[in-house]
């Protein structure tokens, strides 16, 4: 029965279209129509070889000017990257280089005997399989020979493409089975072969091949694109863009036509679709709005070169998510706030600033999409060269540019964004309104960020694949910078990467709050939200985040009654909790009402953490899964930070502990020195 109602619950809350959808992909898959579709032994259909004629896609920058852009130190990077490719190594996630695999492991069978669960890919986490085979790594190698003419570059890829393409005939093996690694794979291979067309190592043969692989990758979509639209997210956008892809670069090719019309359709779908009017993406993950904005750009190139512009209502979206996306980042680092799901992906790597700089694609965004240079120059702007057909700032644009992004936060102000430039701090306040199903129950989660440090941060995600704990662990609210009552999870999870009763969150009126948090007396700004994923409690937990002139932080929580319900047991558990990295520490206790004073040493100075409630209350911390201080149960997720996909770091998860009827208050204080 409980099934049954968790069926009832996904079925009302992710939509009828949704989930009907998905039974119609599963019902291909069972019934044999998907490998009927694509025979082990595609049929050899005799084609005349105009059909496969290759149509340059882009204009490529000007050498002289993107090595001016990137500078002789991002140029001695770049080569000592692409030099590592070449010697066999690549880095997953932006993380430590490891030997780049392109044969799956064991025999191969029918992309749908994976999907249907009779074979095993070989690996805990098909993630580790399918990324150096999204050929994103070729970027580099692009780049480099785009800049120093080094023939290494095209020779290896050349060798890498044959190797894969051996080991992985189409529709065969675990390579085959998600549409959207097949269309990433066939962007870079289109990418590649514009920029590797002059090169000796770009022979007829190889060339001929590769093209055939192109149409081969852009058959393999369309069949499945009912999935993609079932999931509607980055799944339905990278299929449609890799489609709409190969249908431009083979226009001669038989369906060339409907694969374009189709590609360009479902691409403006799914932005209209996902993202709100607010510039917010539906994935709610800083890493997937990266991923979308790069799609958007990517085919805001392509169909440039053919004369088609995104129609109005595309546009203003991607303009605003854009937008979204500068409000969140940090004026030093470039990064964002690990917010959300954060599978490591990076598809197109043009710039060399590294997986957590944001700079690159805000930048090109806002140049593409805005009309704007807001955050200067830098080695950042060498994406901009490689997506943007006229790069060069007007002269009315000096006034958007800016080496910080403090200077223009007006253009880029957020609700749920504090920013205090005296200090060089700034904080996000989470509180989203869910329209499509939630990948984290965070709810109220605060980010806090000091002189470029992340000192109240997001665990991000580690691992999506892998045996408990470990399985999409870091979604759960435990983890975030949230308060939780009685160990419950902020909505119902339903699975893996399913939950239900979303929790929303609102933004009341000043009147509604007033009375409700003590006001600073030099306090220069407020954010205050509350969320309702308590409710079958009889609870609702609000958050007051605010700054002051004397340089302080001070975030108020209070878990109150919901007028009309029934707060249930009278005496409630409630736990505040705050992840911090993994610095040097100690302890004191504070004056006043009972609290706990932590203080921690920094890189770039100390910073004090005060907490303390009326209620009855104890601190733990914990640090790599194990206690350090205090008394409880500790779970072995608590105290690790995921800064990229299958990392994990130690990290300082300090909870206090509080036992009271409602209503329940907690004051934490951040002082920086």
């Amino acid at each position: 029965m409980k099934r049954f109602w968790l069926a009832v619950k996904a079925w009302r809350e992710l939509g009828y279209e949704s989930v009907g959808l998905y039974a119609l992909y599963r019902f291909g898959l069972r019934s044999g129509h998907y490998r009927r579709m694509t025979p082990d032994a595609p049929r050899q259909t005799i084609l005349p070889l105009s059909s496969l004629d290759f149509q340059p896609l882009f204009p490529l920058p000007d050498a002289q000017k993107l090595a001016e852009v990137v500078g002789k130190a991002g140029l001695a990077q770049l080569r000592a990257e692409a030099d590592e490719i070449v010697g066999g190594q690549v880095r997953l996630f932006g993380g430590d280089p490891v030997p780049l695999q392109l044969s799956p492991p064991g025999p191969i069978f029918h992309w749908t005997e994976y999907e249907l669960g009779r074979r095993s890919t070989g690996v805990e986490d098909v993630k580790f399989l399918w990324e150096p085979a999204r050929f994103s790594w070729a970027f580099t190698l692009c780049r480099a020979y785009h800049l120093t003419g080094d023939e290494r570059y095209p020779a290896s890829f050349w060798q890498y493409v044959e190797t894969f393409l051996d080991a992985n005939p189409p529709y065969r093996g675990p390579h085959w089975i998600s549409a959207q690694e097949v269309a990433l794979r066939l962007m870079a291979f289109v990418f590649a072969l514009q920029v590797f067309s002059r090169s000796a190592h770009t022979t007829a043969n190889r060339s001929e091949r590769l093209r055939r692989a192109i149409a081969e990758h852009a058959g393999r979509i369309p069949l499945t694109l009912v999935y993609a639209r079932s999931q509607n997210n980055n799944h339905l956008l990278s299929e449609a863009a890799g489609v709409y892809t190969a249908a431009l670069a083979l226009p001669g090719y038989p369906v060339s036509d409907r694969w374009r019309e189709l590609g360009w359709r479902w691409f403006q779908r799914g932005l209209q679709a996902q993202i709100t009017e607010d510039g917010a993406y539906s994935q709610h993950s800083a890493n997937y709005h990266r991923l979308m904005l790069q799609l958007g750009l990517w085919v805001a190139c392509l169909a440039r070169s053919r004369g088609q512009l995104y129609p109005e209502s595309s546009a203003k979206r991607l303009a605003a998510s854009t937008r979204w996306l500068l409000s969140i980042l940090d004026s030093e680092t470039g990064r964002a706030p690990n917010l959300g799901p954060n599978d490591g992906a990076y598809i197109l790597p043009l710039a060399g600033s590294g997986f957590h700089d944001y700079r690159p694609v805000a930048q090109a965004a806002a140049a593409v999409f805005r009309d704007q240079y807001p955050i200067g120059d830098g080695p950042w702007d060498e994406m901009v060269y490689w997506l943007n057909e006229e790069p060069e700032r007007k002269p009315d644009s000096s006034q958007q540019d800016a080496h910080h992004l403090e200077e223009n936060a007006a253009e880029v102000s957020s609700p749920l964004v504090l920013r205090q430039p005296s200090q060089n701090s700034w904080a996000y306040l989470r509180a989203a309104r869910f329209t499509s199903r939630p990948g984290h129950a965070d709810q109220l989660h605060l980010d806090l960020w000091w002189r470029g440090l992340n000192v109240a941060q997001d665990a991000g995600t580690y691992l999506y694949n892998a045996a408990p704990p470990w399985d999409n662990a870091l979604a759960q609210a435990q983890v975030h910078n949230t308060l939780t009552v009685g160990g419950l999870d902020q909505m119902t999870r339903a699975g893996k990467f399913l939950y239900l009763d979303w929790a929303q969150a609102f933004i009341p009126a000043e009147a509604d709050y007033t009375d409700l948090f003590s006001i600073p007396e030099d306090i220069l700004e407020r954010r205050v939200a509350w969320h309702d994923g308590y409710r079958r409690l009889g609870a609702a937990h609000w958050r007051s985040a605010a700054h002051t002139r004397s340089g302080e932080w001070v975030v108020d929580d209070a878990l109150l009654p919901i007028s009309g319900l029934s707060a249930g047991a009278e005496v409630f558990q409630a736990c505040l909790h705050w992840l911090l990295p993994d610095w040097p520490w100690e302890l004191a206790t504070t004056s006043g009402e009972p609290g706990y004073s932590l203080h921690l040493s920094s890189p770039l100075g100390q910073v004090r953490l005060d907490l303390s409630s009326p209620a009855p209350s104890r601190l733990q911390v914990a640090r790599a899964g194990e206690n350090i201080y205090g008394e409880g149960a500790v779970s072995p997720t608590w105290g690790w930070c995921s800064p990229t996909y299958g990392v994990k770091i130690p990290a300082l998860s300090v909870r206090l502990h509080m036992r009271a009827e409602l209503p329940i208050r907690a004051t934490t204080r951040w002082i920086f020195t």
